[in-house]
């Protein structure tokens, strides 16, 4: 029986992909029988934050929500609830939870155990470049400034109305 799980086809379905001690990963990560997840383990399990610090730290900022309700570090989730993570740069991740896992485990398996309903990242294109000054350049010239402005399409008579 023990050699059946280090072959691969006892627990793994056909084509699923994945390394079959990646999946045994998973299973001895998951929670034994009745037993719950934090919210900030999960997030970290699953890949959704690096640390499990940063998982709580967004928890108690109000950047994750479960089933639309801000929750704690210590919330218990369950399979089935709808958890929404704030990332930065204002992007959103909307994940629905599949399976519980307390361990962080590879990318290709924790992304078996949710699944991935954010909307599509905005282009690049309509990200608009931050200008950025060379350290220890000091402030800009008079000339640097017009050149700013007409970089950012500001006409030289755009910046202060006109007077009688």
């Amino acid at each position: 029986m023990a050699s059946e799980g280090r072959d691969g086809d006892a627990g793994t379905a056909p084509g699923a992909g994945t390394h079959p001690d990646a999946v045994a990963a998973a299973v001895a990560a998951r929670p034994a029988g009745g037993e719950s997840v934090r919210i900030d383990s999960w997030i970290w399990s699953v890949r959704l934050v690096k640390t499990r610090s940063m998982g709580a730290t967004a928890c108690r900022g109000g950047h994750v929500r479960v089933n639309g309700e801000r929750v704690k570090p210590a919330y218990a989730v369950r399979v089935g609830d709808e958890v929404r993570l704030r990332q930065a740069g204002g992007r959103e991740r909307i994940v629905l939870v599949k399976r519980l896992i307390r361990k962080r485990v590879g990318a290709p398996v924790a992304a078996e155990c949710y699944v991935d309903n954010s909307p599509p990242p905005p282009p690049r294109e309509a990200v608009a470049p931050i200008a950025v000054r060379d350290r220890g350049a000091g402030r800009p010239t008079k000339r640097d400034r017009r050149e700013l402005d007409r970089l950012r399409g500001l006409a030289a008579g755009d910046a202060e109305p006109d007077r009688p």
